[in-house]
């Protein structure tokens, strides 16, 4: 009958054998990534032209005092107020469907290429120029659009506010700026 095994030893690699393995690793990571790796470091290379890979060399190494003027600047009221406003704008933007704005965008750009196109002339035009226009498809279908745009922006939107703390304290409402 066989003796029992009670003693387990472990095979330990040479410093030199590990070495061998980590760098066959690395290999093969480097073999796997090679396209992001090549474009990875045309970017570095761009930025090293560019002077940005200093730039954040330096930044990098004087961290304490960078992140110390941008707290101190970012400390003061108007510029506390201005990163709120753009926290506000992003979220806003956040909301807008884009595939309803892209109709919208063609439309004014082909107004403004219309727009381009005619002369720039001293020609006046009078009301019964505009009630004629009317009879324009196009005019027609550009002035319904603008009525049912503003008919949305006469539409209450108190429920949807995120922001209701009102204009800040070193801000104030002027008399003519104010809604009735």
């Amino acid at each position: 009958m066989a003796k029992a095994i009670k003693k387990i030893h472990k095979l330990e690699l040479t410093e030199e054998e590990k070495k061998k393995k980590d760098l066959e690793e690395v290999e093969d990571a480097l073999v796997k990534n090679k396209e992001a790796i090549l474009e990875s470091l045309e970017v570095i290379n761009h930025m090293h032209e560019r002077g940005i890979t200093s730039l954040l060399n330096g930044m990098f190494g004087q961290g304490d005092k960078v992140l110390d003027i941008m707290v101190k600047a970012a400390d003061k009221p108007e510029n506390t107020n201005t990163i709120k406003n753009l926290l506000l704008m992003l979220g806003t933007l956040g909301m807008i469907n884009v595939k309803q704005l892209e109709p919208i965008l063609l439309k004014v750009d082909a107004g403004i290429a219309n727009m381009s196109k005619e002369p720039d002339t001293d020609e006046k035009t009078g009301y019964f120029d505009l009630v004629r226009s009317l009879k324009d498809p196009e005019i027609n279908r550009a002035i319904t659009l603008i009525l049912s745009f503003l008919k949305g922006m006469g539409q209450e939107t108190t429920p949807m506010q995120k922001n209701t703390d009102g204009p800040p304290p070193n801000q104030t409402q002027r008399k003519d700026d104010s809604l009735p």
